[in-house]
Order: C-alpha cells, then sequence, then structure tokens
C-alpha cells in the first residue's frame, strides 16, 4: 500500500512539473510574440515631427508643396510663417523652431557674427534674383542727377545692391573690396552723385516704390512677388542667377545631422520641387545646384 501511494505521489509530482513547464513555455512565447508585435505597431506609426520657420512667400509656399512627399518619408512637417526677417532667427537660436528656411548666406553668416548664433547651413535650396524697380524712371538712360536709391538696412543686401548699381554703370565700388561685402563708403566713383536711403524695413519697400515716383527701389523678390510686382516684367534692373546669395535651410548646430531636417533638404531638391519652382514663379525663384550652394 505503502508502495502504492508513493507511486501515486511520483505520478502527481512529474505531471504537475509537466504542466508548470508547459505554461512558462506558453507564457514565454505569448511574451515574445506580443513585445514583437508592439515592436512592429511602433515601428509602423513612428513619425518624425519637424517646425520650419519660413516667410510666407516663397518659403512657406515650396515648405506647403513638399509636406507630402515628406509624409511619404514618415516626416511631419510644421510650418511657422513669418513676415520679418529678424524673428526667424531668433526662434531657432531659442529653439521654438527646429529649422527655418527665409535668408540668404551671407545674410545667415551676418547674424551669426552680430548676434552670436550657433547655426548650421544645411544646404541652398534656391535664388530669388534682387531687383531694382522705379515707379517713374523706364530706363538706365533716364536716371537724373541726384536720384535717390533706397534700400533694405538689411547690410547683407548692400553689397548686393551696389553690384546691381556698378553693373549698370551707374557706381564703381572699391576693386579691392569684396563686393559682396561692399557698403556705401566703399563706393569710390558716384557720377549721377545718386543719393541712398539705406533706412528701410525690407517689407515696406513695396509702400516706397508705390510712393517715391522717380526714386529707384531694391526690393527683395519674395516682397517684389507679395506686392504683385513681377521681377522679371517689372524690374528696371535684375541680378543674375549665378548669384552667391542662395537661401537656405539653417538649424542649430547640435541638430546638423538630425535625418528628418536633411530629408528635408533633400525633398525641397527634388525634380518635384524644382519644377514647382520654374512654373509657379517663373523666373522670380531659381533652383539652385546644392553642390554650389552651401
Amino acid at each position: 500500500m505503502r508502495k502504492f501511494l508513493l507511486t501515486l505521489a511520483t505520478i502527481a509530482l512529474i505531471t504537475l512539473l509537466a504542466a508548470c513547464g508547459s505554461s512558462e513555455e506558453g507564457s514565454s512565447s505569448e511574451d515574445s510574440d506580443s513585445d514583437s508585435g508592439d515592436s512592429g505597431g511602433e515601428a509602423s506609426e513612428e513619425t518624425s515631427e519637424i517646425t520650419v520657420g519660413a516667410t510666407s512667400v516663397p518659403h512657406a509656399e515650396i515648405l506647403t508643396e513638399a509636406q507630402p512627399l515628406l509624409e511619404e518619408e514618415g516626416i511631419t512637417l510644421n510650418i511657422e510663417e513669418y513676415q520679418d526677417y529678424v524673428l526667424p532667427n531668433r526662434d531657432l537660436s531659442e529653439g521654438t523652431i527646429d529649422a527655418n528656411y527665409f535668408q540668404h548666406i551671407p545674410y545667415l553668416n551676418n547674424q551669426m557674427e552680430e548676434n552670436g548664433y550657433d547655426f548650421a547651413n544645411l544646404g541652398g535650396i534656391h535664388i530669388e534674383p534682387m531687383g531694382i524697380y522705379s515707379k517713374g524712371i523706364e530706363s538706365i538712360e533716364d536716371v537724373e542727377e541726384g536720384t535717390t536709391v533706397l534700400m533694405s538696412r538689411s547690410v547683407s543686401d548692400h553689397g548686393r545692391i551696389l553690384s546691381l548699381l556698378q553693373d549698370e554703370g551707374l557706381i564703381e565700388i572699391d576693386p579691392e573690396v569684396d563686393p559682396v561685402d561692399a557698403q556705401l563708403e566703399d563706393v569710390v566713383e558716384n557720377p549721377k552723385n545718386l543719393e541712398f536711403d539705406a533706412g528701410i524695413e525690407a517689407a515696406l519697400l513695396p509702400e516706397n516704390y508705390e510712393r517715391e515716383e522717380n526714386a529707384l527701389v531694391a526690393i527683395n523678390t519674395n516682397y517684389a512677388i507679395q506686392a504683385g510686382l513681377s521681377p522679371s516684367e517689372d524690374s528696371l534692373i535684375l541680378e543674375e542667377t549665378d548669384s552667391p546669395y542662395a537661401n537656405v535651410i539653417a538649424t542649430q548646430s547640435e541638430n546638423e545631422d538630425n535625418e528628418a531636417l536633411n530629408t528635408l533638404v533633400e525633398v525641397l531638391r527634388s525634380d518635384e520641387i524644382q519644377t514647382f519652382m520654374e512654373e509657379q514663379y517663373e523666373g522670380a525663384v531659381v533652383p539652385v545646384d546644392g553642390q554650389d550652394s552651401e
């Protein structure tokens, strides 16, 4: 009898251990399947989200066109629009936005030097040829003695504007000065005694164009487009497209290798977006070769 009971106990113990082993294996398998399923779900739903500051025209419009292409890459692009040239860099420095798209390379360099910003240029996207306009002057030959030239207060644009005037023979810049860095004091010849007003907010230049009929007004292309001006048709002088003033994507230096931001640059340089720029702006916005614009 005792032997019989011992045998029953042994069988019960073996059965119990087998059941526990099976339960643990099942649990382990379920946990593994669960983990695998969760991981796969998270990977499939993972989305990078970036916020980019841009002036309304053309930068925000171009970014809007790029949004669906970025969605295909798993990137959500939020666009923060600005109407000036100061706040986009300030907000970038403070981390309110991840990058901005509104400024050309000389302006970016000037802002970093002047304000101590630690920014990186991720690459050039397009050029907006600078134009000089006049409501009442129809040709360079009609520029009279003492004509006023109205310019943005942005120092980084002064050399650009002076170079355009020099190309038309209206002034001469000191040959020892790089035209990109030229300032009003570097004008060494001024045969028509042009007068320069370089204290105007860039966004207000179109209003000055409408008001000052006999002045030469240098207007940044984004503001010209917003005012209904066509650089190719309405400007008296128009910058060539082989310009060092490429508009770039800028970010904080610590984000220079950010995958989503670099994908943004790639998308903006894609055939789809370049074609959009060419067709939408008819020469007012010119795509640039990325290798030549950094």
